[in-house]
């Protein structure tokens, strides 16, 4: 085989699977490894993957890059809706009168779902949805059942979030029923973790805030750590996915006591 042929077949792996393991691929092509680290500089070059110790992952996992909110909403997959339906479900079989909605894809979705519905509480009493999300925001303004707290600061224009030190002050003086919040990466040992460390700062604060608090996670995050560590396993109560974690991952959260609901 060609290394072209070799290195499209790398890219096409790292595209599925989302992470490839070096020792892997070269028993895969019958290759040595010094050839290997070579197919994936080239491909790293390319802007096909992105390095990482004992192998690659895509371009788009990397510790420091947020993806914008375009890129963001047009990576609505499946499992990101199974798992915004879920947490949907779970906000309305609750009594909770306050929620936060962290800025997210995942909580996006699940923001539409709260849009199509009354989402008023059993007793006729509107619920407080407070985000420092303006999309999520605007999407939920005229929402049935819903009045929106809209938390300020200053806003990304990537993410259209609010970030820094004013939105967190702000979630660190109020005590809400339920927190759901996104994440970029998912590790037992460095915990949750996200690209910005004023975006850290405030869903720092979101997770000290609630009372209960519930993680939106799709599996690709399983895993993998972006810059800077914003909570641990236990601050979690829940996490929502879609597909049981397996490994140390599981056993960690076994171990801190988070409920895995499976979308």
């Amino acid at each position: 085989m060609f290394a072209e042929e070799r290195r499209a077949e790398i890219a096409k792996l790292v595209a599925t699977a989302r992470r490839v393991n070096g020792a892997e691929l070269a028993r895969r092509y019958d290759v040595t490894m010094e050839t290997v680290r070579r197919d994936l500089a080239a491909l790293e070059a390319d802007g096909k993957l992105r390095r990482v110790h004992g192998g690659a992952v895509t371009a788009e996992q990397s510790t420091s890059v947020e993806s914008s909110i375009g890129s963001r909403q047009s990576m609505n997959t499946p499992e990101k809706q199974r798992i915004a339906a879920r947490a949907y479900q779970l906000l309305r079989e609750s009594d909770a009168g306050a929620v936060v909605l962290d800025a997210g894809s995942t909580t996006e979705i699940l923001a539409d779902l709260i849009a199509s519905s009354d989402f008023t509480l059993k007793n006729g009493a509107d619920r407080i949805i407070i985000t420092h999300a303006l999309h999520i925001a605007v999407k939920l303004a005229e929402a049935s059942g819903v009045v929106i707290d809209l938390v300020g600061g200053q806003l990304r224009k990537m993410t259209w979030a609010a970030v820094g030190s004013r939105p967190a002050e702000h979630f660190a003086s109020i005590r809400p029923d339920i927190a759901l919040i996104g994440v970029n990466g998912l590790d037992e040992e460095f915990g949750l973790s996200t690209p910005g460390l004023n975006e850290a700062i405030v869903k720092t604060a979101i997770v000290r805030s609630a009372r209960r608090v519930v993680l939106l996670c799709d599996s690709a995050k399983f895993g993998q750590e972006s810059l800077v560590r914003f909570a641990g396993l236990e601050d979690l109560d829940a996490i929502i996915t879609d597909r049981a974690p397996e490994g140390s991952l599981a056993e960690s959260l076994e171990q801190a006591n988070v409920e895995v609901l499976i979308a």
